[in-house]
């Protein structure tokens, strides 16, 4: 089953999605310069991880854990 099919597993993805463009940004900012198309997702993922940084990582500890003990 894909992972876009399963919500928990969508999250999952969303949260490393975002976690991974908000790591680039800090990194290499010129990667994720553009904010339009499709490199514009990545850029208001690195966007969302930037201004919202205390839910994302509340966000992936919790699915950290229903991962490890669900």
């Amino acid at each position: 089953m894909s992972a876009l099919f399963e919500f928990k597993a969508f999250l999952i993805v969303l949260l490393l999605t975002i976690c991974t463009c908000t790591y680039v940004k800090l990194k290499a900012p010129n990667l994720l310069r553009e904010k339009t198309g499709f490199r514009g997702l990545f850029w208001k993922a690195a966007r969302i991880g930037e201004r919202l940084s205390p839910w994302v990582g509340i966000g992936c500890i919790s699915m950290g854990f229903a991962v490890l003990f669900a």
